[in-house]
């Protein structure tokens, strides 16, 4: 009989609705409920594609005899981390601070109060490598809860004055002070250059996550400044991930993370913001270099969110699994979907062919089991042979079952692929990139968009969730509009964006310091208010937040949200040149500040050529955050086009620092020229 958690729109939730645990979502129901019996609160946090949370769950959660003393003497609570990633960091904090290590899944011990006391992730069914076993830590805590009521409730009353008065951390007085110059970008380049894997691009060691964020930076540092050392590393990284195995060698898109310091074996699971991220990384390599082989990944990864993450309503579902079902054993297996045996490719290609890719994609046994992950360490000398293989290959492929997907539709990440999606579209003339950016948006609006302003963080299947957005998804929502902006003109997206903006500053913001929190001061509160200005998997929120103000500001001349973005920027100066791994997206926000960022006004009747070609010359800029504007003269909806008329009756562009232009362009390539210098 299925347990509470049946009417979840969270696919990862849903996974547990039929488990013999009686589960709770996170909510006062729950709390109560442990209040009313004198319980402690189980709280248990995953997410849809971890591999790890499958594991414990079918040898604890799918246990009768586990779940029969777990629902006697606890109220379960089951939380997705991607729905509520407010739990989860104010919880994760607490459980770092206790054993020097996180993950997921997450398994913590609370109060009915909300305060934890026994910390923990992954719990095996039977003692193991000297760690407990899920049943051994039930007991222990049971009987600590009711043999030493007292010393539980000193010890959680502790930990969470200890959570709570770290909500304070980024207030005045305490790192948030003048917006980085010069010297501190400078600076984080340097830094980044001692933990740089020269010889196989990346950052330290063993597991490898993309460095999406600092790869984005490097790239604007070397647009700005020329730096040689900036663009290697970039190309260096770039290079060795797309031919590594974290990247789907047939159908494009990457992994989660490599679990080498080769880029070999990936963890399989494919997150819909890292490939985001990614694609628009792969896709400026490409607008700095020309290099072909980075506007092929950028258009392989778009084509693979296209056809693997777009939901029917025309949103990005949040992820594909790690583990599906492997034909041979029977069972759920991490990556039976992408690995390949020689075998296996003679049955796909023949002898002769399969030989070829043998060695084509390194299948020497770099898996498990005498299988190999696809790699392309050199590039193939017949084209044309490697595409017939290739084709081959993937079409093979899609016979095998594929990894299930969390349909979940995440504002912020979708924020990300639609900012994704239509600079690309816009930049390799593929329009239906742009029509895919458009639809996705727009259902952001119709499903997550409220009647007041605010943003809901989750829907599934056109349901939206009820968890209310955080900073993140404000923040990147209203990038992705702003990009969609850029590449077609539609003051709408412009004026959403500002909306968003403005939720930002009045509910986020912190108005003494300019410091931004998670939550908005009117959403649930837990222990302590999260607030996080470093990158993680996604850029921090409050960076992001800073980067969407201040392209904000440039299109529109508003003093009040440059002031916004310049105050938010403040702590880049604390932490860039510190931990630049961490602060990858606030540095790049950095750099565009400290290059104005550069203003494009292109004016010009709709359908002119002349306009097109003076507006895609704007795109193509690598001016670090350069904004485009493109409309009529004398368009008054946007301040950067007010005022600017036709050139000699010919359309024309106007480069601008802060609404100071330089003398008007008709030509593309003199356009090109000025947002070079």
């Amino acid at each position: 009989m299925p347990n509470r958690l049946a009417d979840a729109t969270s696919p990862y939730l849903l996974q547990h609705a039929d488990n013999p645990v009686e589960w709770w979502e996170w909510g006062p129901e729950a709390f109560a409920e442990a209040e009313r019996r004198g319980v402690p609160v189980l709280l248990s946090v995953g997410y849809a594609a971890c591999h790890w949370c499958h594991v414990m769950a079918h040898e604890s959660f799918e246990d009768e005899a586990t779940a029969e003393f777990l629902n006697g003497r606890f109220v379960a609570v089951k939380v997705d981390r991607e729905e509520r990633p407010d739990v989860d960091a104010v919880y994760m904090e607490a459980v770092q601070a206790a054993t020097g290590q996180g993950g997921w899944p997450m398994t913590v011990f609370l109060t009915p109060g909300k305060e934890p006391f026994y910390f923990g992730t992954y719990f095996p069914p039977e003692p193991r490598h000297g760690m407990p076993s899920f049943r051994q830590v039930l007991e222990g805590v049971d009987r600590a809860w009711t043999g030493r009521r007292a010393e539980v409730a000193e010890v959680a009353a502790r930990i969470g004055r200890d959570l709570a008065e770290r909500a304070s951390v980024y207030a005045v007085g305490s790192g948030v002070g003048e917006v980085p110059g010069e010297g501190e970008l400078h600076a984080a380049v340097v830094e980044l250059t001692r933990s740089f894997d020269e010889r196989r691009g990346g950052f330290g060691g063993a597991p490898k996550f993309p460095p999406s964020m600092v790869l984005e930076f490097l790239l604007r540092h070397h647009a700005r400044t020329g730096s040689a050392a900036a663009l290697q590393m970039a190309e260096r990284t770039c290079e060795a991930m797309a031919r590594g195995g974290i990247y789907d060698q047939l159908g494009g898109g990457f992994a989660r993370y490599a679990v080498d310091a080769t880029w070999t074996v990936p963890h399989f699971e494919k997150m819909l913001y890292d490939n985001a991220l990614l694609l628009r990384v792969y896709l400026h390599l490409w607008r700095a270099t020309g290099e072909e082989r980075a506007r092929r990944v950028a258009l392989e990864t778009a084509d693979f969110l296209l056809r693997e993450l777009r939901t029917p309503e025309g949103g990005f579902a949040s992820a594909l699994d790690a583990d599906s079902l492997d034909a041979a054993s029977g069972k759920n297996v991490e990556g039976a979907y992408y690995a390949w045996t020689p075998g296996q490719l003679e049955a796909v290609l023949g002898e002769a062919d399969a030989a070829l890719a043998v060695e084509l994609f390194d299948v020497t046994g770099t898996f498990e089991h005498g299988s190999s992950v696809l790699q392309l360490l050199e590039d193939p000398q017949d084209e044309g042979k490697y595409a017939e293989i290739r084709a081959k290959l993937f079409a093979a492929r899609a016979g095998r079952p594929a990894p299930a997907r969390d349909d979940k539709v995440v504002a912020a990440w979708n924020g990300l692929a639609v900012a994704a999606l239509a600079e690309a579209g816009a930049l390799l003339d593929r329009p239906d990139l742009v029509e895919a950016a458009e639809r996705a948006a727009d259902l952001l609006i119709a499903v997550h968009l409220t009647t007041d302003g605010r943003l809901l963080r989750t829907s599934r299947d056109g349901r939206a969730g009820a968890n209310a957005g955080v900073l993140e998804d404000y923040a990147d929502t209203a990038e992705g509009f702003l990009a969609l902006y850029a590449v077609g003109g539609e003051t709408s997206w412009l004026q959403l964006a500002g909306e968003l903006l403005d939720v930002v500053l009045l509910h986020f913001t912190d108005e003494a310091s300019g410091a931004l929190y998670d939550t908005a001061d009117d959403a649930e509160q837990l222990i302590r208010r999260p607030q996080d200005p470093t990158d993680n998997a996604a850029p921090s929120g409050w960076t992001a937040a800073a980067s969407a103000l201040l392209t904000y500001a440039a299109y529109t001349g508003s003093a009040r949200h440059r002031t916004a973005a310049e105050r938010a920027l403040g702590i880049v100066s604390a932490l860039g040149t510190r931990a630049p791994r961490f602060t990858g997206w606030g540095l790049a926000a950095a750099e565009a500040l400290l290059d104005g960022p550069r203003e494009v006004a292109v004016v010009g009747p709709a359908d002119d050529p002349a306009r097109a070609a003076l507006h895609l010359a704007a795109l193509r800029s690598t001016a670090p955050g350069a904004v485009v504007a493109v409309g009529e003269p004398g368009d008054a909806e946007v301040p950067l086009l007010a005022d600017r008329p036709l050139l000699d009756g010919r359309s024309a562009a106007y480069v601008c620092r802060h609404f100071v232009c330089e003398r008007p362009t008709a030509d593309p390539a003199e356009l090109a020229e000025r947002l070079r210098d």
